[in-house]
């Protein structure tokens, strides 16, 4: 027979586990995106609530932070965002660096703190994030380049339009096209070396400064995100070269690049999946949180999406992510 001191002990003990499990599964976690007005960040945002939502479901306290700069060339202020999360000592960064370097001190400043940060999207130059949550760039770009070379059938004269310098991820993108491209003997690399900029507005300024350029030489084009192959399908449809007359190969998914895709002016565009990025990110960093092993390198997959293969369910989902289902306008 247990006795009331033996019981009373025994209840107390299983009340501190309960307590302890109860503290370690309490999490804030702060998601601090490049920028917060593309749909693919929306898109990254419904992710991570999706996990958020998930993880509540199975018992954890979980709380959600969503803050990033307005426009994606904003350094300084996504440092402060990250550097005001760390003050704040939430659980846990997951964190879209818009500059490979700027953003390694305060990495190293949150993990000093304790404070485990899980990368998505573009890679930072450190080994202090504990996990890297992102597409294939590279090989992203090389599907591009391969099928804009089968779209040329092997020859003619290409432009790179690039994004920004710094931005990883579209860096590795860039990299990837100059490596199938280079490949098809009969391509001409005609321009390599201009960048979009990160608004809709200089990516079409840089656009219209190429094409009055080369704009009659010219047989096709990649752009390596939204925002460059949005404008770059303006400003070919302005000259009158749009349509297929120059192939367009863009990369990621919005309203305005899938229905130009739909239309002909868009011959591809490689794309992520930056809902499961966003829930992976999060699921890492709470699967760290609870003193699991992660994987340090989690590949989101990559997908080329054209005109004959857009109404499939699967690429579907990946051009029109189901954002509402989880995002409040």
């Amino acid at each position: 027979m247990i006795s009331p001191l033996k019981a009373a002990l025994t209840a107390s003990l299983v009340l501190c586990a309960s307590l302890v499990l109860e503290a370690a599964e309490s999490y804030t976690i702060a998601v601090v995106p490049k920028g917060t007005t593309h749909e693919f960040w929306k898109s990254i945002h419904a992710g991570a609530v999706k996990a958020e939502k998930e993880l509540t479901a199975q018992g954890a306290k979980v709380k959600l932070f969503w803050k990033g700069p307005l426009r994606e060339d904003d350094r300084d202020q996504q440092i402060q965002v990250v550097e005001n999360f760390t003050a704040r000592s939430v659980s846990g960064i997951v964190l879209a660096p818009l500059d490979s370097q700027a953003l390694v001190a305060p990495v190293a400043s949150a993990a000093q703190a304790k404070i485990p940060t899980v990368v998505i999207d573009s890679d930072l130059k450190s080994d202090r994030q504990i996990s890297f949550v992102a597409t294939d760039n590279f090989k992203g770009g090389q599907m591009a380049g391969e099928f804009l070379a089968q779209q040329l059938g092997g020859k003619g004269k290409v432009i790179l339009l690039r994004y920004q310098v710094g931005s990883a991820s579209t860096e590795a993108r860039e990299a990837g096209f100059l490596d199938a491209i280079r490949k098809a003997s009969g391509i001409q690399l005609i321009s390599s070396d201009q960048h979009a900029g990160a608004t809709r507005e200089t990516a079409y300024q840089a656009s219209q400064n190429l094409l009055n350029r080369f704009g009659r030489e010219v047989n096709g084009i990649f752009c390596p995100n939204e925002t460059a192959t949005i404008a770059m399908t303006k400003a070919l449809r302005d000259i009158g070269r749009a349509g297929g007359q120059v192939k367009l190969v863009g990369f990621d998914s919005g309203s305005q690049s899938v229905l130009d895709l739909k239309n002909g002016d868009v011959q591809a565009l490689v794309v992520q999946d930056p809902l499961k990025m966003g829930y992976l990110g999060v699921m890492t960093l709470v699967q760290h949180l609870r003193g699991k092993p992660v994987e340090k390198r989690v590949d989101t997959g990559v997908s080329l999406v054209t005109k004959a293969n857009m109404n499939e369910p699967a690429m579907a989902e990946l051009l029109a992510p189901p954002i509402a289902k989880f995002l409040k306008e």
